[in-house]
């Protein structure tokens, strides 16, 4: 009996079938440590290029040609350079990637952003208000010098155009600020309201005299009897005619 199995392990059939298991597991090994080389690039690398202030277009059309994908992140604002130009990517040129990497990139807007215009016509001081102006980015001219509570906040300009809290005011235009020169107390302002006011409908004030009633003497003519320094009385008209 055993001299029959070592014969059948012997024989070509049996050797045959362990050598075709052991190639086929050899050439599953070398085909996972290649395709993982293959799927992940090993070894490759990309030389990331320079987009910056090139056309969105012209700077895709870059990255396709080595490789490589572009996501815009971002947008921003630059008034000197095109639309759609690109004014920062990540990563840098000149880092090495793998192919398919992704840049990302900010492109430049064909306007400048807006802002909501805050709370603060009539509502605070001219420190306060530029204070918080330029905290939210907004870009803040002479003021503009009224009659009115000193350094309070009365209205304000763009463009010469007056604007309101709520407003959208584009980030590059010039706020100037209507400020209170100090010539009015808080008490003594005066309101928008009295500009709807007509003054000629309003009865004008009689001034107000004192007088007293004095009985002058008169003669049959209606002069007046003006007494002589002898302390006889004479007619003021026969004074005046001598």
């Amino acid at each position: 009996m055993a001299k029959k199995i070592l014969t059948k392990l012997a024989s070509a059939y049996v050797w045959g079938n362990v050598i075709a298991v052991l190639i086929v597991v050899a050439m599953i090994s070398l085909g996972i440590r290649f395709g993982l080389d293959f799927y992940t690039h090993h070894g490759e690398s990309i030389v990331v290029p320079n987009l910056i202030h090139l056309s969105f277009e012209d700077a895709q059309d870059r990255c396709k040609a080595l490789g490589l994908d572009m996501v815009v992140s971002d947008t921003g604002y630059v008034k000197t350079l095109p639309p759609d130009c690109i004014l920062e990517q990540s990563p840098i040129n000149g880092k090495r990637v793998k192919s398919d990497h992704v840049i990302y990139v900010t492109v430049n807007s064909a306007g400048a952003p807006t802002l909501v215009l805050p709370d603060v016509i009539d509502n605070g001081s001219y420190r306060e208000a530029s204070a918080m102006l330029a905290s939210m980015g907004f870009k803040i001219g002479e003021p503009q010098w009224i009659p009115g509570e000193k350094d309070w906040i009365y209205g304000m300009l763009v463009n010469g155009r007056h604007v309101k809290n709520g407003d959208r005011i584009a980030t590059d235009a010039k706020l100037v600020l209507q400020v209170g020169d100090g010539t009015r107390s808080a008490g003594e302002a005066v309101s928008f309201d009295d500009a709807n006011i007509d003054y000629d409908d309003m009865p004008a004030d009689e001034p107000e005299y004192e007088y007293e009633i004095v009985e002058v003497p008169v003669d049959e003519n209606g002069n007046e009897i003006v007494p002589s320094s002898s302390g006889t009385s004479e007619k003021a008209a026969s004074a005046s005619a001598e």
